[in-house]
């Protein structure tokens, strides 16, 4: 929109500019015209700007300096108001209404699949209350004629549900304009899981955008990007989408989830666990911690045995589990004996092998 059209419905403050000439002209009435003449109105008349007809601008040393400074401050309060709508929509910050159709999803997911129930609240609060937030959009970069989404999937996705026309703020975003504008959207709502982000970050560098980018559309530091990529690639995506967001687990959680996927044994209990209907019937949290549990079996408690001489003196003490045994002599009791099984140790192997 131009600044000339913006500045066409503006409306004088004050009187018309037909009525302002008829008093200022009043001194050159005809001499039968006795009505009295006002010269304080006809001078505040003649000092008040008419915007679109600067000709009938005219001030006089009567003029009031009070009542000229304000009507000059309520032309600039206008003009300022004027511009800042242009620059609104030249920046693409004025709300529109968009049919929810022509809309595609962002190039990069950032969520998982929310729940049913979640969904079904959204829609009846959108139902209710209308729309309260717009969602961020960009002319499609490939598409002539349809938008791309910033942020605001959910919302999208309830204004299809519900046919109607979804608000939204269109702006002209760049690739990486676009990923940080989605991802600190986010983070600034706080209910981003830390495994929705990290599949975020993977998904960006995937795409080849620059560890520098990925870090400020989610505002982490580089050592927690490498936790969050570092935990996606070892964890399987299907274990992932298994768990879903986990809203209350955290950063450390999943990371000793991911390190002990270096187990075939883990890996491959976890994938049968996630596939029973058990499983998939708990809410996410619960759905992590039973995967966890999984990963990290119980360790079996160590069986311990004490060895003693013959008047009952402990000379040796054994700990054993399933993984293995130690022996502890002690020299001060019997201080050979441990050499003596030293030398042993070799031959007794042998004869362990021999027997196979």
């Amino acid at each position: 929109m131009s600044r000339k059209a913006l500045f066409a419905n503006l409306k004088p403050a004050s009187a018309s500019a037909a009525e302002i000439e008829a008093t200022v002209n009043s001194e050159n009435r005809p001499a039968d015209d006795k009505s009295p003449v006002d010269p304080i109105r006809a001078a505040r008349l003649r000092s008040r700007p008419i915007l679109g007809a600067p000709e009938l601008i005219r001030t006089t040393a009567a003029a009031p300096v009070g009542a000229l400074g304000q009507s000059l401050s309520e032309f600039k309060a206008q003009s300022e108001r004027a511009l800042a709508i242009e620059r609104q929509l030249a920046e693409g910050q004025a709300v529109v209404d968009l049919d929810p159709s022509l809309i595609d999803p962002s190039f990069v997911n950032d969520r998982m699949a929310t729940t049913k129930e979640a969904h079904a609240r959204l829609v009846e609060a959108i139902r209710d209350h209308g729309q309260q937030v717009p969602i961020l959009v960009r002319p499609h970069p490939s598409k002539n004629g349809r938008y791309q989404v910033a942020y605001g999937h959910r919302r999208l996705r309830a204004a299809l549900e519900l046919q109607r026309a979804v608000r939204a703020v269109v702006k002209a975003l760049s690739d990486d304009e676009l990923v940080i504008a989605q991802g600190m959207e986010n983070n600034e709502r706080q209910d981003l899981s830390f495994i929705e982000k990290a599949r975020f970050a993977r998904g960006l560098e995937d795409r080849g955008f620059k560890r520098d980018t990925i870090m400020t559309a989610l505002s982490v530091y580089k050592s927690d990007l490498s936790n969050m990529l570092s935990v996606v690639s070892k964890i399987p995506e299907d274990v992932v989408d298994a768990i879903g967001p986990a809203l209350g687990i955290g950063r450390r959680g999943w990371i000793d989830l991911a390190e002990r996927f270096s187990d075939p044994v883990v890996a491959k209990s976890v994938g049968d666990l996630i596939s029973t209907p058990d499983f998939l019937a708990l809410e996410s949290d619960l759905r992590f911690r039973r995967a966890h549990a999984v990963a990290r079996p119980s360790v079996e408690q160590p069986r311990f045995e004490n060895w003693t001489t013959a008047d009952g003196a402990k000379f040796a003490k054994i700990v054993q589990n399933a993984e293995k045994i130690s022996v502890t002599i002690d020299r001060k009791v019997v201080p050979e004996f441990g050499d003596f099984i030293l030398g042993r140790l070799q031959s007794l192997y042998e004869e362990f092998k021999s027997r196979q």
